[in-house]
């Protein structure tokens, strides 16, 4: 099917006239006249009545002029993916991320992404919250994945609530119960989730009143599932990082509950690479 004479149709009923339509597309009356024949062969209609005051659409052309301009649009809409595939043909995204989002959703959504695009290749930057939103800001990375609140000048997807449990030896006399009491976990030995300005679990006590017995404090999870499994103390870590871990802990619901909200950010939805641009269609596949 030649599209041409379709956009050269519609061009001529837009203006109402072949010769307007003519100097518009470039074309002389004569070609844009033979077009509209063409169309009209094709479809076995008579579609445009022609007068000196212009042309205008037959009862039959009123008809079929929405399923036209579906075509021309359809049209313009695979010429733009068509160029869009070609500009994914290579690229590099660069993601800011925490260790568990790295574990257990970066790898499913690259999966998928890779299934279209291929010839994508991607730079992780593991940091903290702090650091990664200095990242993204700076440019250092396309995006990243954070917990709520960030500055207000980035621009956010929210992805999923995240709750904490407490963490306690499978052994534990705690280990049965249903759910943890916080005043509960204070009287044990703590391992504090921390890293500088990232004390979301410190602050969610202080908001409580309550004062863990701290004993260890790190930014690495796993290390604080090891030391938990050994017996040395309890912790809060957040539901994600408990996905398909080796470690022989008890995972509990804590009362009263808290979560963290997670988002990715980026500074600029509409101004980012197109290749990060696909990549956000990609997050439910987390």
């Amino acid at each position: 099917m030649d599209i041409q004479k379709y956009e050269a149709f519609l061009k001529t009923i837009e203006l109402g006239s072949i010769t307007k339509a003519a100097e518009a597309l470039c074309y002389s009356q004569s070609g844009i006249s033979r077009m509209i024949q063409e169309v009209e062969k094709e479809l076995s209609l008579s579609l445009l009545e022609r007068g000196r005051g212009g042309v205008r659409l037959t009862a039959e052309g009123t008809k079929l002029l929405p399923q036209m301009k579906t075509l021309c649009n359809a049209y313009q809409s695979l010429l733009q993916q068509a160029g869009d595939v070609k500009e994914l043909t290579a690229g590099l995204i660069r993601i800011g991320t925490f260790s568990s989002v790295a574990t257990h959703w970066l790898p499913s959504i690259i999966r998928e992404f890779q299934k279209d695009y291929p010839n994508i290749e991607y730079e992780f930057l593991l940091g903290d919250y702090r650091e990664i939103e200095a990242w993204i800001r700076e440019g250092r990375v396309d995006c990243g994945f954070l917990c709520l609140p960030v500055r207000p000048d980035l621009d956010t997807i929210f992805l999923e609530r995240d709750d904490f449990l407490a963490i306690l030896p499978a052994t534990h006399p705690l280990a049965q119960a249903e759910c943890i009491f916080l005043d509960a976990l204070c009287k044990e030995p703590f391992l504090m989730l921390e890293k500088d300005k990232n004390a979301e679990i410190a602050d969610f006590f202080r908001r409580e009143g309550l004062s863990p017995n701290v004993r260890f404090t790190t930014w690495d999870d796993y290390a604080i599932l090891s030391i938990v499994e050994s017996g040395l103390g309890v912790s809060l870590l957040p539901r994600l990082i408990l996905k398909r871990i080796p470690y022989q802990v008890a995972a509990k619901e804590t009362v009263p509950s808290f979560h963290r909200d997670i988002v990715l950010a980026l500074r600029d939805r509409k101004t980012a690479p197109l290749a990060v641009r696909r990549f956000l269609e990609y997050l439910p596949h987390r």
